[in-house]
């Protein structure tokens, strides 16, 4: 594979050119794989004029409800009349969902162009990082360059940033961020961020910035002292859940819920958020808080326009999260990968769904607590069909019957060694079951959601996304 500045790009279709771009990109170490360092993005950012620093940030962390989180944040700020950009991750089709302009992917020929101006500079961080025993730029660390040199580029007015992983170490932290989001902490990516809640939480709290604006989701209480600690440390201007904001009223409803939300500067009554379950109301609070600290400009938050509260609430989506890409059968398609994220999934299908059956497709990636992801969903399968998505990372379907078995009984469980003969098999079950009272459900990994997505074509549907 050619380095950053040797892609010849010349004479590709748009298409073509992307791919290669992506190609070379993935050629790298990949997004879980990271040393505990700034320095490479750092150095890689100061080389392009420091693009990160040209617009106010929104950064969150967290271990679930991040991207949803951000998405209702930026459509909150967009609908103030400012120049948004949205940066998360994992994409689910093409890689430049990751980096949003005004609510849309950023553009294929921006996505070139970019690229072709920033590939000297990652070509030139690399050869000095590799000349003293270093790796290349990863995967991740490139991607947060090419996000800040196009919010940069646009320009936008704020970047509603997520982290990748962790907190101190991501990438991202290279942008101070105007206001810090910490949404739920649990356990995931224990080989990474630490083996406890208080390590783990320890490493995310570092993206609360000297003397900015912070807003702190509802906590284990093993980890509040940690939090705490961090905002005295750096003077930060924090709102608590449960303590400056609260969810004071939700009640579920069709395509939705209504929620009342609490902030320190107004109480918002029945808004609209057309996404489904309780977690959604509290990310829904922590984006509105959010939005108030950053338009406050370091004063004391001031209540929105209601108007614009409604509006942005209301044309908020996250495909991949409790969506729905099938109808009779339905099937849905949702993003939690550790047990923590299928509690709040199998809270909301119980809440919003009324399924006489329900099957699930099952796979999981090999570093996730897969028994304890099989363990939380086998309460409201009455099936599941357990595979393996094409990721690298994928637990083999036998290996994860193996974990199903004992939970399911053999005789709940099929095994499919492939996502196409997994979603076929889920589907001709619940229609020879149920038919109309029968859905499917693809979850335990983002791979999963990625390439049911793909294969049900929800990108061709309107209208059909909703979030996690």
């Amino acid at each position: 594979m050619p380095d950053a500045s040797d892609l010849v790009l010349g004479g590709l279709t748009p298409d073509e050119a992307e791919r290669e771009i992506y190609q070379h990109i993935l050629s790298r170490n990949p997004e879980h794989d990271f040393e505990p360092t700034l320095d490479r993005v750092r150095e890689a950012c100061e080389l392009l004029g420091d693009p990160q620093r040209s617009f106010k940030v929104i950064h969150l962390t967290g271990t679930n409800g991040k991207t949803s989180t951000a998405r209702m944040a930026e459509s909150l700020v967009r609908e103030h009349g400012l120049r948004t950009g949205l940066f998360t991750s994992p994409h689910l089709t093409s890689v430049r969902e990751r980096i949003q302009i005004d609510g849309e992917p950023i553009g294929q020929d921006d996505f070139i162009r970019l690229w072709s101006e920033i590939a000297p500079i990652i070509h030139l961080v690399d050869a000095r990082s590799v000349e003293t025993g270093g790796p290349r730029l990863s995967f991740f660390e490139v991607l947060v360059v090419l996000a800040y040199a196009a919010f940069a580029d646009a320009p936008v007015d704020v970047a509603v940033i997520e982290v990748g992983m962790g907190g101190v170490w991501d990438a991202t932290n290279v942008a101070d961020g105007d206001v810090s989001v910490i949404a739920p902490i649990s356990m995931d990516h224990a080989q990474w961020l630490g083996d406890t809640l208080q390590a783990i939480a320890t490493e995310k709290s570092g993206i609360i910035k000297d003397g900015a604006a912070a807003v702190i989701s509802a906590q284990p209480e093993s980890v509040m002292p940690i939090l705490i600690e961090a905002v005295a440390e750096r003077g930060a201007r924090a709102r608590w859940e449960d303590d400056d904001l609260e969810v004071v009223d939700r009640q579920p409803g069709v395509g939705g819920q209504l929620v009342t939300l609490r902030t320190t500067a107004a109480t918002y009554a029945e808004i609209f958020v057309p996404l489904y379950g309780e977690h959604q109301a509290h990310n829904a609070l922590l984006a509105l808080a959010a939005v108030e600290a950053l338009l406050a400009d370091g004063g004391e938050p001031q209540a929105l326009a209601a108007d614009a509260v409604e509006t942005g609430f209301g044309a908020v989506t996250s495909p991949g999260r409790l969506e729905a890409v099938r109808t009779s059968p339905m099937v849905l398609v949702d993003a939690a990968h550790n047990p923590a994220g299928v509690d709040a999934l199998v809270e909301a299908l119980e809440e919003s769904f009324t399924f006489e059956t329900l099957v699930g497709v099952v796979g999981v990636l090999a570093d996730k607590d897969a028994e304890g992801i099989l363990a939380g969903l086998e309460p409201i399968l009455d099936h599941v069909v357990v595979t393996s998505s094409q990721s690298p990372r994928a637990i083999p379907a036998d290996e994860l019957a193996e974990i199903a078995i004992p939970l399911f009984g053999e005789d709940r469980v099929t095994v499919a060694s492939s996502l196409p003969d997994a979603l076929d098999e889920a589907v001709q079950r619940a229609e020879r079951d149920h038919d109309m009272g029968a859905g499917v459900i693809a979850v335990g990994s983002i791979t999963v959601v990625a390439e049911t997505r793909i294969l049900m074509r929800a990108d061709e549907r309107k209208g059909t996304g909703q979030a996690r």
